[in-house]
């Protein structure tokens, strides 16, 4: 299932790229957000999920949503002004960032000599991707989008940690919603205050939101939630050293990107750091008990 979700994963930031052709990002972000929420409210229903907030939950679930919407603006604006290709490299190396972050965040989840080794690998890829901005041509927002993805790729490595810990105590329809309730007014006033592009429905912009929103928020999140719950971040982590190649086999076939040397180099250390750090992590993770009255 993680394959899976891996592959569908590393098409997301070529359907982010598509359909900023007919919107700008933000307005982008609430419009996916918006498709999202309505297949997450479809699911609780389906299954009879909690919709209501308990005592001492409202602060968990609106830094979750505040922190995924942060994520989730830094991802298109990146894409935005980067390549998709570069995006797939860079978000994708989130696997890394949370095998880092577990070492201080999930009890159990310590790093070793090898899993560190694995993390350098990784991050000598990204060096390699931003290397290569030293001979970008003058103007280029290509740095500027690079250093967006970065932060948005650490943002989810974050995201999976703290949910790891959440949904220990949490229903999974829970901190879905509180992304979406969060996210969607959000991006709609931000984008209705600095953005002026207008939005144009195509049939290409269409095919963009519904990948994103029905694939990737729907399937893949509601998927992934399930996941998270009962294994370690960076266990999950071992299975993503493909999307990062996906990625950027994606943005070749479908935007006709070319894959110079350094960004197939730079996916490839990626994906060689992630299986390093990652699969000594591959066991079932059993979290700690949480008392039932413990701030998740």
């Amino acid at each position: 299932m993680v394959l899976v979700l891996s592959a569908l994963w590393g098409g997301n930031v070529v359907a982010i790229k598509l359909g900023l052709a007919d919107a700008p990002p933000l307005a982008l972000a609430w419009m996916r957000f918006a498709i999202g929420g309505a297949c997450v409210v479809a699911w609780g229903w389906w299954i009879g999920g909690p919709f209501t907030i308990e005592p001492g939950e409202p602060g968990p679930l609106v830094g979750l949503g505040l922190l995924f919407t942060m994520q989730l603006g830094l991802l298109n604006v990146g894409t935005w002004l980067s390549t998709a290709g570069h995006a797939a490299v860079l978000l994708n190396a989130y696997p890394v960032h949370i095998v880092l972050l577990a070492h201080f965040l999930v009890p159990g989840d310590r790093l070793t000599p090898a899993t560190l080794g694995g993390v350098l690998l990784g991050y000598a890829g990204i060096l390699v991707l931003f290397s290569n901005q030293l001979f970008e041509p003058h103007g280029s927002t290509v740095l500027l989008g690079d250093v967006t993805l970065s932060a948005s790729a650490l943002l989810l490595g974050l995201r999976q940690v703290v949910l790891n810990r959440q949904l220990q105590v949490l229903h999974p329809v829970k901190p879905l919603l509180a992304q979406v309730v969060i996210g969607t007014p959000l991006f709609v006033l931000l984008s209705a205050l600095l953005e002026r592009q207008p939005v144009s429905v195509t049939w290409r912009l269409v095919g963009s939101l519904f990948y994103q929103g029905v694939v990737i928020a729907g399937f893949n999140f509601i998927a992934n939630m399930s996941l998270i719950k009962h294994h370690r971040p960076s266990a999950l982590a071992a299975f993503s050293l493909t999307t990062p190649l996906f990625g950027v086999l994606a943005t070749a076939i479908v935007l006709g990107e070319p894959v110079g040397w350094t960004l197939a180099l730079a996916a490839s250390l990626v994906a060689a750091g992630i299986a390093a750090a990652t699969l000594l992590s591959s066991r079932v993770y059993r979290p700690r008990p949480v008392r039932p009255d413990a701030n998740p």
